[in-house]
């Protein structure tokens, strides 16, 4: 676990303000629309002072191209049309020879080494056909962090022309599988958002379920099988600490954290009745939150904290229900045909996400918190499990085909930008994480 220590103790960053505060802009991309017509950007490769930083500042950018055009919001112009050659910060683009190829957006940059071994990374802006800079930011960091630099500035970029917080520098915990499909060891492994540095954070001991991430903090709550009956842990990633929730009479699963972080929701199984229940970290109080003959389980809080989604085949097969956070005016939401199941709140508070089973197949799709506007975002022989993105905007989720082992797949609200998120190996019940401090 030493390896978690040393990327935390990497992403210490010394952050400056670098450029005057522009002009209030009106370059924007439509966040609903973008995916129909995404904004021609030119991303130059960052200026170096010497061929080690002139290769991060080609990483770099290669990195923030991939991000933007990975949104579907963006379309990262080839750097092969490019007719003005950048040599200098400094100097303002000659807006012309962006606007022959389109260009409505530029970002141009610079690695600087520093006495120490650091580096110092900065970047600009620029709006091409209003001919002024939206942002510049520089950051201090050592030369092996250039990667989430990269996911910072795309979120910078991002931020200024949508006007919506951006999700590139996060990370999605996942469970890991390997081997025979009557054997299959499952394993805690957490990477970038974009698939880059992954790494194990679970033995192959003991099979590990329904990884969630906390909301503020990073920490991870998950389902184990490593002291023989199924137990919910908590992970902390900054200390590498890992404990047991609690000393229960039976079996605990679905946890997820509060909005806060300071509470954990979660379904208890006492002979044979699973229950919600609610559980503070500080003192370790649980509260019992339903009281039915039924199945209740997979509970998601709000964004607000105020209420609870959850799943119970009260009314005869799984449906979603909502009830307030104390487990009062609990109501059924989901009245379409299929079976509803792990229901999960948008950071935004605007939609709830789920898995329905209709007809052999599996779909992923969203619904307002009162079950009105429900849609179907994408369908396959087994889509399950939806995580949001910070921002609320993409989903990320497992499809598993026939035959075949589940990966990672993300789709955003229009429905139509289908991507699979690259992993080392067979990938399932994915959490997203919130942006990294």
């Amino acid at each position: 676990m030493r390896l978690i220590r040393t990327i935390f103790a990497a992403f210490a960053i010394t952050l400056a303000f670098a450029f005057a505060a522009p002009a209030h802009a009106q370059l924007r991309v439509s966040i609903e629309e973008g995916h129909l017509n995404p904004m021609p950007v030119a991303v130059v490769d960052f200026l170096g002072q010497n061929p080690a930083a002139q290769q991060v500042g080609r990483d770099l950018a290669a990195v923030i191209r991939a991000n933007l055009e990975r949104s579907a919001l963006f379309r990262p112009i080839p750097s092969t049309a490019f007719i003005e050659r950048i040599s200098a910060m400094e100097v303002p683009p000659r807006f012309p020879d962006w606007r022959i190829i389109e260009a409505q957006a530029l970002v141009v940059g610079q690695v600087t080494p520093l006495p120490d071994g650091r580096v110092r990374i900065e970047f600009r802006l620029w709006d091409v056909f209003a001919e002024q800079s939206l942002t510049g930011y520089q950051y201090v960091t050592t030369p092996d962090n250039w990667r989430r630099i990269a996911h910072r500035i795309s979120d910078q970029i991002y931020e200024q022309l949508t006007g919506e917080r951006g999700y590139f520098d996060t990370r999605i915990v996942f469970v890991s599988e390997t081997g025979p499909r009557t054997r299959r060891v499952k394993r805690l492994m957490i990477m970038d958002q974009d698939g880059a540095n992954p790494f194990f954070l679970t033995g192959p001991e003991a099979q590990v379920l329904t990884p969630r991430f906390s909301p503020s903090t990073q920490m991870i709550t998950y389902m184990s099988f490593e002291t023989g009956a199924p137990r919910v842990f908590l992970y902390n990633l900054e200390t590498n600490r890992r404990e047991v929730l609690g000393d229960f009479p039976g079996m605990t699963f679905a946890p997820r954290f509060s909005p806060d972080g300071s509470g954990v929701v979660f379904t208890l199984d006492m002979n044979g009745n699973a229950e919600i229940f609610s559980m503070s970290l500080r003192d370790r109080q649980r509260r019992r939150l339903t009281n039915h003959p039924a199945i209740d389980t997979s509970p998601s809080y709000s964004p607000d904290g105020g209420q609870i989604v959850f799943n119970s085949d009260r009314g005869g097969s799984p449906q979603l229900y909502v009830m307030n956070a104390d487990g009062s005016n609990q109501r059924r939401i989901s009245f379409g045909e299929g079976r509803y199941s792990t229901p999960v709140w948008s950071p935004r508070g605007d939609l709830i996400a789920f898995t329905r089973q209709r007809g052999g197949q599996f779909a992923i799709g969203v619904m307002r918190p009162d079950g009105s506007g429900e849609r179907i975002l994408t369908e396959s022989y087994l889509d399950e499990s939806p995580t949001w993105s910070p921002n609320g905007r993409v989903i990320v989720f497992f499809r598993e085909g026939r035959g075949q082992g589940p990966q990672l797949w993300s789709v955003d609200l229009t429905g139509r930008n289908l991507r699979r998120v690259p992993t080392q190996t067979d990938a399932s019940d994915p959490a997203w994480s919130p942006l990294l401090p």
